[in-house]
């Protein structure tokens, strides 16, 4: 799908990595069909040293170069890479931001009124090839760029299409969710201590526990919550922590997590 395409990424940081190795790894692209810049010479290198992509001198310069651009930049750095690269857009070109709460109609007023964007919800898990990305097509994307965009995305995970007023919530499931996830374990860590176990042990069985239990999750034709009754004997060991967890309010506090989430997320693109 991307054969002969040239795909530039401004910005070389986590996420540019994680999308470059798995755009190698899936053969949707080879080294030199890809190009890097960023402020951070040291990121740049380590890119090009370990997968063989090309560098370039400028943002602008990428720009001019490339067929498809992935802003792989922080938010709080758009206003000023957009200013900077808008006179070298061309009208065949697509634009993919990953830039967290900045809206469509703000890349598309910056890069110009036919430039074709898409705008993308990643998150960290692609680092390791297992991603959860939301997509939103702008509005003079083409049917071709949005099935390059989530070909790409696929790559590193999964990737699924969403209008734009859901990206706040995808913001909150799966690109904050994996924070969720990590507090727990820390959590169950913590619990594991208290109950004797030694660390090694305690970090062996809980890492274990949670892959094991996301894979059911994934893999098992049935839904969480039958997965839950399957383990969940009465009056056994389980049905007293899930009791414990009952009466703290855990599910509320998890979906009142993804709430505060969400209307931060709106809140930042507003601003």
């Amino acid at each position: 799908m991307l054969a002969k395409k040239q795909i530039g990424f401004i910005g070389a940081g986590n996420m540019a990595t994680a999308l470059i190795r798995g755009m190698l790894a899936a053969r949707l692209a080879a080294p030199e069909q890809i190009s890097v810049f960023d402020t951070d010479a040291a990121k740049v290198e380590t890119l090009v040293s370990a997968h063989g992509v090309a560098r370039r001198s400028s943002n602008p310069d990428l720009v001019e170069q490339s067929d498809l651009v992935v802003l792989a930049v922080k938010p709080q750095n758009v206003s000023e890479v957009l200013a900077e690269i808008a006179p070298a857009v061309r009208d065949d070109q697509c634009f993919i931001s990953i830039a967290a709460g900045v809206p469509l109609s703000r890349l598309e007023t910056a890069l110009g009124p036919r430039a074709r964007v898409i705008r993308v919800m990643p998150n960290t898990p692609a680092l390791v090839g297992a991603g959860a990305a939301g997509i939103a097509r702008g509005r003079n994307a083409t049917d071709n760029d949005l099935a390059l965009v989530r070909a790409i995305f696929e790559a590193v995970g999964v990737a699924v299409i969403v209008d734009e007023k859901h990206l706040d919530a995808v913001t909150a499931i799966s690109g904050s969710g994996p924070a969720y996830v990590f507090y727990f374990v820390e959590a169950l860590l913590h619990a594991a201590g208290r109950v004797g176990l030694k660390s090694e042990v305690a970090q062996a069985l809980v890492r274990q526990t949670v892959l094991g239990a996301a894979r059911m999750v994934n893999e098992l034709d049935q839904t969480p919550a039958q997965l839950r009754e399957a383990v969940t004997s009465p009056g056994g060991t389980t049905a007293a922590a899930l009791a414990v967890l009952r009466e703290g309010g855990f599910a509320d506090v998890i979906v009142r997590a993804a709430e505060a989430a969400t209307a931060r997320s709106i809140e930042l693109g507003k601003s």
